[in-house]
């Protein structure tokens, strides 16, 4: 597993992760904390079949954020118990030899919410998107650019170029 030196190398010379907050807060001793960019809640079904030629993945409607005040700068998000995607502020360029892992923060956990992370398969690029399940009974409120989940690397054997449809995901 990376530590945060080498995390940080990669960052500036091969522009491992883009469009951070504030890198020093967001790199972590092992990994490194992806913000919230967007919520959105689902609005259709899904299918999933092995070939993948009958995939449909659901349509989903962004939830806006609120500011309490028109002079703050960033909104919140109050969160009913349920499922929402997230998709990452951060843009995440794995080489080809650098897979990555998701986990929720402990915060997150401590209020009674987890989110649920693939592989980030190597050679991926774009923004990430996960789920966010909410099971505290009062829900949860999360800020804009909140730090949500901490994402780990690991060094592998060179790979073929990652193809799939959420390549280049802005």
């Amino acid at each position: 597993m990376l530590n945060k030196e080498e995390i940080s190398q990669l960052i500036e010379k091969k522009s491992l992760i883009e469009n951070s907050i504030n890198l020093d807060k967001q790199l972590t001793p092992n990994g490194f904390d992806l913000t919230v960019g967007q919520i959105f809640e689902f609005d259709s079904c899904g299918a999933l079949d092995f070939s993948n030629s009958e995939r449909v993945v659901p349509e989903c409607k962004q939830i806006l954020a609120e500011k309490n005040n028109p002079e703050d700068k960033f909104g919140w998000w109050n969160l009913k118990k349920g499922v929402y995607k997230i998709k990452t502020n951060e843009i995440v360029n794995l080489p080809n030899d650098l897979i990555g892992f998701g986990f929720t923060r402990t915060s997150v956990l401590r209020m009674g919410a987890l989110t649920q992370n693939g592989v980030w398969d190597a050679g991926f690029k774009g923004k990430g998107e996960f789920i966010l399940v909410v099971e505290n009974q009062y829900g949860i409120k999360i800020k804009e650019n909140a730090r949500i989940v901490q994402l780990v690397f690991f060094k592998v054997e060179e790979t073929e170029e990652y193809n799939g449809i959420y390549k280049n995901l802005k």
